[in-house]
């Protein structure tokens, strides 16, 4: 099923209704939805195997069929939307690579950091690389001062989501999202070593 004016994306309206289904108990809408948004679920995990380090093993097949399955298994989720959907599934993706990326970790002797590139729309954090673990408590931390801010760079950097989608998902404002997101980043360059001073959050 796709958009009335032949857009390749599935129609929001089609796949809201079977998540309100899903919503409902209905699991089998679940196995409709997943071919809907399989396209932007794949582009999601590229954008999460892109920033990880030569010689991964997951592949992006598997980490979007691992975070499907996970979504899968939590009976009490409930999506308000397309764009909600996404969201989540993008954290259970940020989720698996971590946990991937803190087995590595442990089976090295001497630790040493798993490193994930920066894209364009992080480029003002700090350096080009930045150690995707420190990233993950960086954004603890930036969740137990502000849950919204941390929300704003989980659907913004790890989903991959634009504005206008990451306002639909959060129910704010595109400006409250823009505003949010350049004072997360702000937050997050100075926890990762940034030079500048950030704004208060």
């Amino acid at each position: 099923m796709v958009n009335p004016a032949g857009d390749s994306r599935p129609n929001p309206g089609a796949v809201t209704r079977l998540l309100a289904r899903v919503g409902a108990g209905n699991q089998a809408a679940f196995d409709e939805v997943f071919p809907l948004v399989y396209a932007e679920l794949r582009r999601i995990a590229g954008r999460e195997m892109r920033r990880e380090k030569p010689g991964r093993t997951l592949q992006t097949t598997a980490l979007v069929h691992e975070a499907y399955l996970r979504l899968l298994k939590d009976a009490s989720l409930s999506f308000e939307n397309r764009a909600h959907f996404l969201g989540v599934a993008a954290r259970a993706m940020r989720e698996i690579l971590i946990e991937h990326a803190r087995a590595r970790a442990a089976r090295k002797r001497g630790g040493g950091g798993v490193r994930v590139t920066l894209d364009d729309a992080m480029a003002s954090l700090a350096s080009p690389s930045i150690d995707v673990l420190a990233l993950e408590e960086a954004l603890q931390r930036l969740a137990r001062l502000d849950q919204r801010h941390a929300r704003v760079v989980e659907l913004r950097y790890f989903g991959g989501m634009s504005v206008e989608e990451t306002a639909a998902a959060l129910d704010l404002s595109p400006a409250t999202v823009k505003r949010d997101w350049t004072l997360a980043r702000a937050w997050l360059y100075r926890e990762l070593g940034g030079s500048s001073p950030a704004p208060d959050v």
